[in-house]
């Protein structure tokens, strides 16, 4: 990533944040505090690494909204008719009362989502099924993204060569949001199984 960065600049930038969008694994942690340590002995700048960052985060929302979008409801149905849900004790139902949530209460998710790891990019997916508004996505989207970047990018610029400082704190919040997502997932899980009656006991 770092050779990416140095060889390509700003489209570096733009290519690596739009593909962390799309496989959250890759760390946009990484590339946008380094972006910003790069600004102290580069001709890039802040803002140039701050709106490059920002045009590619809003490609790779686009990406998974888009795969959202294809999840029409036959598509849905059919899924829900699949042995997986059926173990698992999801319904039809499940799938659609989740997306009437989000309809509802869960358009400013993609606001407040796009500053916290994982789901940062998870959450286009569920905008894209619930057929959002493509102009009300994209400035949810861009602003939110667009706070993120610049609060990582300042603090890369900040910190220069210590800029890796900046991954140790982010690393304590990623672990707690990983947690808080298991710990829901868990629970979830275990009111489907009750709720389906799957075991006996």
């Amino acid at each position: 990533m770092i050779y990416i960065m140095n060889t390509y600049g700003y489209l570096g930038v733009c290519f690596l944040i739009a593909v962390e969008n799309i496989f959250p694994p890759i760390p946009s942690e990484v590339i946008l505090t380094f972006g910003g340590f790069m600004t102290t002995y580069t001709r890039l700048t802040v803002p140039g690494v701050i709106i490059f960052s920002t045009i590619g985060s809003t490609i790779g929302a686009l990406v998974l909204y888009r795969v959202g979008m294809e999840l029409t409801p036959e598509k849905l149905e059919k899924l829900t008719k699949g042995k997986l849900f059926r173990v698992l004790g999801f319904e039809k139902e499940d799938v659609e009362e989740t997306v009437g949530w989000f309809e509802k209460y869960g358009k400013k998710a993609v606001l407040f989502g796009r500053c916290v790891p994982i789901i940062r990019s998870l959450v286009s997916v569920p905008a894209g099924m619930a057929q959002m508004q493509i102009p009300l996505f994209l400035t949810y989207t861009i602003v939110g993204s667009t706070v993120w970047n610049i609060i990582l990018v300042s603090l890369g610029a900040a910190l220069g060569a210590s800029w890796e400082t900046v991954l140790v704190y982010l690393d304590r919040y990623s672990f707690v949001v990983r947690m808080l997502l298991i710990i829901g997932g868990i629970l979830l899980f275990v009111r489907y199984i009750k709720k389906n009656k799957i075991f006996p006991f």
